[in-house]
């Protein structure tokens, strides 16, 4: 939890900030892998990625952003825009890696636009919603977030598997990392 502002303290939020914490980890595992030429792992990260905001951003876009949205239209509208934005590009890794040789690059320009959203949420909309939201509007994110979390995510390639076995789990991230 947040311990300057409390802006965590709403379990929803906490879990949506630990979440980007683990992304942005996973960011800068992307960038290491491309400087190290290993466009095969970025690829896997970038499964590894998605994984993480498709849960992520259903419990955002349908539990947090509707009851924002109101208050925060033109906010709430760019922010959506930029989940498509990354979803494509990461979508373009879910088969392997792209054969588009612009792909690296591209990636690396909407890592950067994933990075500074994650900012916007955090620093804007997490804190709105901490002042904003009754008890009856939390559980609406509440139940967005179990919605979520029973889909199942989407089966690994053998060579992911023993890549994700090599390095530590992005979930163990989420239980370990924590900040405002």
């Amino acid at each position: 939890m947040c311990q300057y502002c409390g802006c965590q303290q709403p379990a929803a939020i906490d879990e949506l900030t630990r979440e980007h914490d683990a992304v942005v980890a996973l960011i800068r595992d992307v960038t290491e892998q491309v400087a190290a030429g290993r466009i095969a792992d970025v690829a896997a990260t970038c499964r590894r990625i998605s994984d993480l905001l498709g849960p992520h951003t259903v419990v955002e876009e349908e539990g947090l952003f509707p009851e924002l949205e109101s208050e925060f239209p033109d906010q709430i509208a760019a922010l959506t825009r930029e989940h498509r934005q990354v979803e494509h590009v990461l979508g373009e890794a879910a088969s392997g890696v792209p054969a588009d040789q612009s792909w690296p690059q591209r990636l690396q320009e909407v890592l950067l636009v994933l990075r500074q959203h994650t900012l916007k949420e955090q620093d804007g909309v997490f804190p709105a919603a901490v002042i904003s939201l009754g008890a009856d509007q939390w559980e609406r994110v509440d139940a967005a977030r179990a919605s979520a979390s029973s889909t199942p995510p989407p089966p690994r390639s053998s060579q992911e598997s023993q890549h994700s076995n090599s390095r530590h789990d992005a979930g163990e991230e989420l239980e370990s990392r924590s900040s405002c």
